[in-house]
Formats: structure tokens, C-alpha cells, sequence
């Protein structure tokens, strides 16, 4: 049986964006309805035959400007169960080492009529500029501490699969929120849908005007996670600081990595997030991490696909091939 004999009736959902460059602007309607499709995806990946033909005759191209490893597979899996076909382009082997923009490599992909680039860079807002530059569907794959949308949508359906929904949650976001696109993302998609969002950090790795986002700030873990639903844990991206942010790391481990101690503040149902990749004994105890019973990082990489599989599926609808 193809999934397109399996999938919820297809009218229920158009997509009225021709990107999907971030959450912020998603309406309830059009995130539920990415979900919902994600959803159905989910039970397709867990079946024996989980290839589909949805992108039959599509051409998807990842160009990734920044190294990744989960997210670019993800992408590519995604795209390969829905029987598109896959090129993965990274900086490092493309023109961009021999002196040629970022405008002129999209522009002589887009002369090869991809349907959809996925893309991530280094650079807030590289991703809009280049998405105004083509003609096919852009994704934005994570651009610098902008935004990243499909790592949003994943969280989302790994939380609404456990709780079966996402208004009334308390969810605590603990880290370097600063340098992250995926806080910004979760808390666009989070506040959107109705649950409270606390950002959990030292004042130095927190962005000015944060409480703009209509977040409660916290610097302290044990009252930041008091009475919590989930507690999101994010890296800390030492990569793209310029000077010093923490005073060590044994010391922020101290004050800001997730123990048992410090989980104990929590609901006792409440579960645990991280993005990945971890730096275990950073910003999260080994134990936590593979704790079954309080983690859910396996259950978000796996809700990966399925959200890429329906971003790619809504955003080649309705339009002719290239």
C-alpha cells in the first residue's frame, strides 16, 4: 500500500507558503497542519515499505554552507523515502572554495531546476536572500542565530506525541539561548501554539530584549525548572564566540548542566530535550542523556524525518515539476 492511499485526504492541506524559511509568522492553522501531517509520516516510517513516490520526477538539492551531520541525513532520508531525487552539496567541495558567491552557486543550481533547496548557512538572513534568487521552494536549514524551523516543528511533535498537545505546557529552555536559532525557532512555534516558555541562563549567554519574546527569564536552573513540564536543554556553541562567555566549563556544568539534582525541581513526568549534537558533562549528564525514562533525544531525531517529509511533501504541491 503507497502512502498516498494511506496519508489523510490531501485537499486538507495547502500550504500557503512558498518557502518555509522560519516559524515566526506560522499561524496555529499552518503549524497544526504541518504536525498533522508529520504525524501521519511518523506511521509511515515505521512500517516495513516506507518508500512513497509524493516527489517522483522532484529534484532536491541540500547545499549546506555550515558542516552538519543529523540534519543534512535527516534531509536526505527524507527525501529519499518520498522518492525524490537527492543531491547533497557541501562548501567544501563546491565553488565557493574557488572564490564564487553564494548568490552565483544558487544561481547556477537553480539553472538545473531543483524543486526544492534545503539550505543552511552561517549568516542570519543568507537563506531569505538567496530563497528571493530562485525559482524552486527554499527550506531553511539553520541560518546563523536566526531561525531553525524544521528543528522547531520536531520538538513540537516529539512534545505533542508525549502530551497530546501543546498549549498549557511550561516548557524551560536552558542554556546558551544567545547563539541559538533553535530557541528562537521553539519559541516563535511554542508561545504561537499557547504554552508558557521560560529561557533558563546565565546573563551572558542571553540576547538583549529577550522578554520582547514574550518569555519568563530565569537565571537560576532550580527556580527556572520548578514545576516544569519539559526541560529543553541547547548546546553550548562555543564555535561562534568571540571572547569569554562562561568562566569554565566545569563551572558552568556547575550552575547550568542538567543533573539529577537539578531535574528533581521539575514535574516528575517532566522529560527532557536537546538538539544535538550534546556535550555530554557541558550542559547535560551522561545519565540524563540516555535515561529512557526522562529523555526523549531519540524520539526527536526519529520525529525529524517525518517533519521534513512533510515540509517537503506541502511545499511541492500544487506546483509543476521544474
Amino acid at each position: 500500500m503507497t502512502l498516498a492511499q494511506t496519508a489523510p485526504d490531501t485537499a486538507l492541506y495547502r500550504f500557503p507558503h512558498r518557502h518555509m524559511l522560519g516559524i515566526e509568522g506560522l499561524t496555529i492553522e499552518e503549524i497544526t497542519m504541518l504536525l498533522d501531517l508529520a504525524d501521519a509520516y511518523v506511521d509511515q516510517n515505521r512500517k516495513h515499505d516506507k518508500k512513497s513516490d509524493v516527489l517522483r520526477g522532484r529534484t532536491v538539492i541540500n547545499l549546506f554552507f555550515e558542516n552538519s551531520t543529523r540534519t543534512q541525513a535527516s534531509f536526505e532520508l527524507a527525501g529519499k523515502r518520498l522518492g525524490g531525487d537527492i543531491m547533497n552539496m557541501s562548501v567544501s567541495t563546491s565553488s565557493i572554495k574557488k572564490g564564487e558567491t553564494m548568490i552565483d552557486t544558487a544561481m547556477t543550481l537553480n539553472a538545473m531546476h531543483p524543486d526544492v533547496l534545503v539550505v543552511r548557512h552561517p549568516d542570519a538572513g543568507a537563506v531569505k536572500l538567496l530563497s528571493e534568487k530562485v525559482t524552486g521552494a527554499v527550506i531553511n536549514a539553520g541560518d546563523g542565530r536566526h531561525e531553525h524551523p524544521t528543528q522547531a516543528l520536531l520538538d513540537a511533535l516529539t512534545i505533542r506525541r508525549r502530551r497530546g498537545r501543546l498549549d498549557d505546557m511550561t516548557v524551560a529552555i536552558c542554556g546558551d539561548v544567545l547563539h541559538s536559532r533553535v530557541a528562537r525557532s521553539n519559541i516563535h512555534l511554542l508561545t504561537t501554539m499557547g504554552a508558557r516558555v521560560r529561557v533558563v541562563a546565565p546573563r551572558t549567554l542571553l540576547p538583549s530584549g529577550i522578554e520582547r519574546f514574550g518569555v519568563d527569564v530565569f537565571h537560576d536552573m532550580r527556580a527556572g525548572l520548578t514545576d516544569c513540564d519539559i526541560v529543553m536543554m541547547l548546546r553550548l556553541q562555543t564555535e561562534r564566540m568571540r571572547g569569554t562567555f562562561v568562566p569554565s566549563i566545569r563551572e558552568y556544568f556547575h550552575f547550568f548542566g542538567l543533573d539529577h539534582e537539578k531535574l528533581s525541581y521539575a514535574r516528575p513526568d517532566a522529560f527532557v530535550m536537546h538538539p544535538g549534537p550534546m556535550n555530554r558533562g557541558v550542559e547535560i549528564d551522561s545519565d540524563i542523556a540516555d535515561d529512557i525514562n526522562r529523555s526523549v533525544i531519540r524520539d526527536q531525531v526519529e520525529m525529524g524525518v517525518a517533519v521534513r517529509m512533510a515540509c517537503l511533501d506541502l511545499l511541492t504541491r500544487d506546483v509543476s515539476p521544474n
